[in-house]
């Protein structure tokens, strides 16, 4: 996608669900996709995977894992609120996200 635009959350934000099936539940970022505009969520969005039987898994297994969850259903949040996310220069001239809410500065 030759499209680049930067997103409101990061690996390792704490999160909330704004929509869908596991609304309201809270969890930290693991891994974002950029290109696809997801992310996985701890704890969010859980799927029952079937595993078929390996050399080393001989007898197969159900596993739940955590699938990608689409950036737009997910907000950032600052001390248990969630809230919206901006930009604004900090002292240093950087270009740094910053909570809505409460006008600080999100690492």
């Amino acid at each position: 996608m030759a499209n680049r635009q930067k997103l409101h959350i990061k690996k390792g934000d704490t999160v909330t669900v704004i929509s869908g099936d596991d609304k309201g539940k809270t969890g930290r970022v693991l891994t974002v996709y950029p290109e696809k505009l997801r992310a996985i969520v701890e704890g969010v969005n859980i799927v029952t995977k079937h595993r078929k039987p390996t050399a080393q898994n001989t007898s197969g297994s159900i596993e739940k894992i955590e699938a990608p969850i689409h950036i737009s259903k997910l907000m950032v949040t600052v001390n248990g609120t969630a809230t919206r996310v901006g930009r604004k220069m900090n002292e240093n001239g950087k270009l740094q996200r910053v909570a809505k809410k409460t006008g600080e500065f999100i690492n």
